[in-house]
């Protein structure tokens, strides 16, 4: 029954779907690649036979799809063969050494996921990814990722990356450009 459903779930599913839609219609045929959602964690999953290549992102966290296709388009054609990308990944209950890792590889995808974010006019969040210790992501990592998106703004952004931007702009911004504001980074930029 409609009413007792929370009108926020419907927003979000909607936007899920949506972007799912945005994203297979630019993807599934020239790439291969299908979103879906409603998986329990991420997860890459390599083209088997006919079947395309699968990005499965987080229930229907609208954030996690964004993420998770940033991965997607920074990953080069030898990754993309492979499940996960063929990376490595520590779980929730990394140490400072184990964090600080996964802040540099996480740099470029945060900074496209904020992109993405940007495109579509959704609240972007940096993320530590690690939920079971009490460590938040550190200003160095905050500064990487905006240094990234200045630099992904200002000379070259992955091809894939780009053409997505385009297609949330034009869906979601009735194409109307992002741009870089001092109210964006809290200060001059």
């Amino acid at each position: 029954m409609l009413s007792k459903i929370n009108k926020n779930e419907i927003f979000v599913e909607t936007d899920c779907r949506q972007l799912i839609e945005i994203f297979n219609q630019l993807f599934l045929s020239s790439e291969n690649t299908e979103l879906r959602m409603g998986a329990k964690e991420p997860f890459f999953q390599s083209s088997k036979g006919l079947e395309p290549a699968v990005i499965f992102f987080t229930e229907d966290y609208f954030s996690s799809a964004l993420h998770e296709i940033a991965h997607w388009c920074i990953a080069g054609k030898e990754r993309r063969q492979k499940d996960d990308y063929g990376y490595w990944y520590q779980p929730d209950g990394r140490n400072q050494s184990q964090q600080m890792a996964f802040e540099r590889l996480e740099v470029k995808p945060q900074a496209i996921e904020w992109m993405f974010s940007l495109a579509c006019n959704h609240q972007f969040h940096f993320s530590a990814d690690n939920l079971s210790e009490d460590i938040t992501h550190s200003a160095e990592f905050e500064e990487s990722v905006k240094i990234q998106v200045k630099e992904y703004f200002n000379h070259y952004l992955p091809n894939r990356a780009e053409l997505f931007i385009q297609a949330l702009i034009e869906s979601y911004r009735k194409g109307l450009a992002i741009e870089l504001t001092e109210k964006l980074w809290g200060k001059h930029v």
